[in-house]
């Protein structure tokens, strides 16, 4: 490792970060995380703060979980690598699978597609949808429906679904044949519905309404975020995703869940679709799946999708998948992961943890004009929309957010800023008093805007 005055001249210097201007990073360098501990990380400065982030909604397990690191280490003196394409396998894939499966039987879960990552999950099932209707004998189902404000990734198939032009205006044109419905958001809505019962009602009915405009033989699926991550941590009410799941039944049209972030007890429960009591057609999911230690996503199936591609002729041949899908090392981190996500049962301190987070941000909602809406109370997913009218609904300014991120952090918390948002995952293992700690950061950086 270089020392620290190579990092520093070097930091953004020859690295083009995700999601930010290149010319903003070489001004203004980004914190150079040198270690993590717990729920903990520590800058190049020796600053210790505590990760709201959860690295990026994904160190479920907290920095400091050996046994998934020793399987990792283990696996890659056994086999650091092998092709899963059609012909050969591994054992750690093979167990990999089986463990998923299993996580996510519950869910109607029957078969598993391992990728690199949520984006390329989710390109997976929407690719597959295509070629499940194809075989069913309705090529014409091609299109796709999604939600303003969800986040699917940013490759081009995702992007497409993506409901937020912050990652589609500078790449377009998309892929043609995405339809967005509005978001299930009570404090923003084309409908100005602020009971979320009513908005979902409202959305169900502009569902129909598309549906009928576009020819439900014309659409392959449908595809949503149970509780809206990146969009802001947005939650539906709960009749939200049941009201989804019957139009998509009625109309021959798959739903897709994605479970990138909501996945594996983050909601509470360990898929956001149980949370909701209901069971979609595949699900997208990563992040979780490994605490973020390697990278590894997978596409899920149902029985009955899978049934459709397994006693097809030759139709149902998968010609779609990457290098590292299901790779050694990378599956090694899956199992393990799994069996100390169960060990530790994440989702039972997920659920009161999160609902101590969102209740004290509710409570500097009181405090604070600035706050014009706070979101979450649904596990370990909280939102803070910040506005300079509170009657106006009017986003606070760019330079007002970097000024609250900043004296949050100093005051000992990471958060993520996004437009007017704060928005906050942190590790399912946090602590009671450090999610005080977040709280009491918070309270500084919000006095500071």
């Amino acid at each position: 490792m270089k020392d620290d005055n190579f990092l520093r001249a070097n930091n953004a210097r020859h690295m083009w970060h995700p999601m930010g201007h290149p010319g903003e990073a070489m001004a203004h360098a980004p914190t150079i995380i040198t270690g993590a501990e717990g729920s903990v990380i520590e800058d190049i400065d020796g600053h210790r703060t505590v990760d709201a982030v959860g690295g990026l909604w994904c160190v479920n397990l907290g920095y400091s979980n050996n046994a998934v690191k020793d399987a990792i280490a283990k696996q890659l003196y056994d086999l650091p690598y092998y092709s899963a394409f059609f012909g050969t396998s591994n054992p750690t894939a093979i167990e990999a699978s089986y463990a998923v499966r299993e996580f996510f039987a519950e869910d109607g879960m029957a078969r598993v597609f391992f990728t690199s990552g949520g984006s390329d999950s989710v390109e997976t099932c929407l690719r597959l949808a295509r070629q499940y209707h194809r075989i069913k004998g309705e090529p014409g189902r091609t299109k796709f429906l999604s939600l303003k404000k969800g986040y699917h990734g940013t490759h081009f198939g995702g992007a497409s679904v993506n409901g937020n032009n912050r990652f589609r205006v500078a790449y377009e044109p998309l892929m043609p044949g995405c339809f967005h419905l509005p978001s299930p958001y009570p404090f923003r809505n084309p409908f100005h519905e602020t009971d979320p019962a009513k908005l979902a009602q409202n959305i169900a009915a502009a569902m129909e309404d598309e549906i009928e405009f576009q020819g439900a033989g014309s659409i392959a699926a449908f595809i949503m975020e149970p509780i809206q991550g990146a969009g802001g941590v947005i939650v539906p009410h709960e009749t939200f995703m049941p009201l989804m799941r019957e139009i998509c039944d009625r109309h021959g049209i798959l739903m897709i869940a994605d479970e990138v972030i909501t996945g594996f007890g983050r909601t509470g429960d360990w898929s956001g679709s149980r949370h909701w009591g209901v069971q979609p057609d595949m699900m997208s999911c990563a992040k979780g799946i490994t605490s973020g230690y390697f990278p590894v996503g997978a596409a899920l199936m149902s029985e009955a999708v899978a049934d459709v591609f397994e006693k097809a002729d030759a139709d149902g041949a998968i010609f779609h998948g990457y290098t590292y899908s299901a790779h050694p090392v990378g599956a090694a981190a899956v199992t393990t992961c799994l069996e100390e996500t169960l060990r530790l049962d994440t989702k039972a301190n997920a659920g009161p943890r999160g609902m101590q987070l969102y209740e004290g941000c509710v409570a500097l909602m009181e405090k604070y004009d600035i706050v014009g809406d706070v979101r979450g109370g649904h596990g370990l997913m909280t939102g803070i929309e910040l506005v300079s009218d509170r009657a106006a609904k009017t986003p606070l300014d760019a330079d007002s957010m970097k000024r609250v991120h900043k004296a949050t952090y100093e005051a000992g918390a990471m958060v993520r800023i996004g437009g007017n948002n704060i928005m906050m995952s942190p590790p399912l293992v946090i602590t009671e008093s450090e999610v005080a700690q977040v709280l009491t950061a918070l309270d500084a950086g919000l006095a500071a805007s």
